[in-house]
């Protein structure tokens, strides 16, 4: 595949190493001082953009692939406000979008052992629950947006939890989510369900970014070969 990079920071310089190894070609990295080359010419010659930038400026970046007609993925967290502007824009057009709060394979079974705890824990209502979430200082959203996907999963499980506060609550409906950002932590999550009797964790911890990336690099091979709106989920099979 020929790729466009959009934002090239240690992500993207992450994604271009594993994209190569694996035969593709970077036809172009586009970053805040190349922002025009983003355009109809450029866009001709690529078959798939993948998107790791900030939360300000993933929504505007998304949009401009998708009216280019380039299949992007976007890794980008904090914009989902926006999310829903997207899908449609996308269904409307016959676009291709793949999202994803975490591209990580270990990460997005993560999930799916997540949501089967909190369905087994929401009939023992003597335990209580909270998250923690470690990333390094440059991440720019608390709590990250796989932190959220986590939340909002036991949330889907557990009629108990009404919502999720980025901060310590003594509420019992409330999910406390405690963010800590240390260099030069990838990423750490943690589920941890207390009682007087035991305690039940489940932890995932990146040791480097080569797992994010792997897994864009996965989620572009697939955007390039099928018309929609995807989630990992979908390019892992799950």
């Amino acid at each position: 595949m020929n790729i466009i990079l959009v934002g090239y920071g240690k992500m993207g310089k992450a994604i271009e190493e594993i994209a190569v190894k694996k035969g593709h070609t970077i036809s172009l990295k586009v970053d805040i001082d190349n922002a025009d080359e983003l355009n109809a010419v450029n866009a001709a010659k690529a078959d798939v953009a993948i998107e790791f930038t900030g939360p300000h400026s993933a929504f505007n970046n998304v949009m401009k692939c998708l009216e280019l007609g380039i299949p992007v993925v976007c890794g980008s967290t904090g914009w989902l406000e926006h999310y829903e502007e997207a899908k449609e824009y996308c269904e409307v057009n016959n676009r291709t979008l793949v999202y994803a709060s975490n591209y990580s394979i270990g990460v997005n079974l993560f999930f799916e052992v997540n949501k089967q705890l909190a369905k087994l824990m929401s009939q023992h209502p003597d335990y209580n629950v909270f998250m923690e979430e470690i990333h390094h200082t440059q991440k720019k959203d608390a709590p990250s947006g796989t932190a959220i996907t986590l939340a909002e999963q036991i949330l889907e499980s557990m009629p108990q939890k009404k919502k999720w506060v980025n901060e310590f609550s003594n509420d019992p409906s409330v999910l406390s989510i405690l963010s800590e950002r240390i260099d030069p932590a990838p990423g750490t999550h943690k589920i941890k369900y207390t009682s007087a009797i035991d305690d039940i964790e489940i932890i995932h911890t990146a040791h480097n970014r080569a797992g994010f990336a792997g897994g864009a690099v996965l989620a572009a091979e697939y955007a390039a070969a099928n018309k929609g709106v995807w989630s990992m989920k979908d390019v892992l099979g799950l």
